[in-house]
């Protein structure tokens, strides 16, 4: 069982990004799938998570109205659509696997590598 992310980089403040996160050998249909960050000194933090079972979503407020969580029909994949990035979106970027959506670091079951995202001008 994998998680893959693909999609950082560097983009100026205002710009998109959109995050990719594979499953390898996952039953999509059993697990959450979530997206935490960590920027330089901080704990990771949630941000945003899809129910697979339930194709039900949410995000946290600091992220609400620009972050959008979404899944592929066609293959095993998750997005994460960051709009309007700002300066404080700067961290890494990690997928994560769990039984139910939760904001909770220590509930999350599988960990991908991460991608790093930087927000600056």
């Amino acid at each position: 069982l994998e998680l893959v992310e693909s999609g950082g980089g560097l983009v100026q403040p205002g710009k998109s990004l959109r995050l990719s996160c594979d499953l390898l050998g996952f039953s999509p249909g059993y697990f959450a799938i979530g997206w935490f960050r960590q920027a330089p000194g901080k704990e990771r933090e949630g941000v945003a998570c899809i129910n697979m079972s339930e194709d039900s979503t949410d995000v946290v407020d600091v992220v609400k109205g620009r972050f959008t969580v979404f899944r592929d029909s066609a293959k095993p994949t998750i997005y994460l659509q960051m709009n309007n990035l700002k300066p404080e979106d700067t961290a890494v970027y990690y997928c994560t696997a769990s039984i139910v959506c939760s904001w909770n670091s220590l509930l999350q079951e599988y960990w991908g590598q991460g991608t790093q995202v930087t927000v600056s001008s």
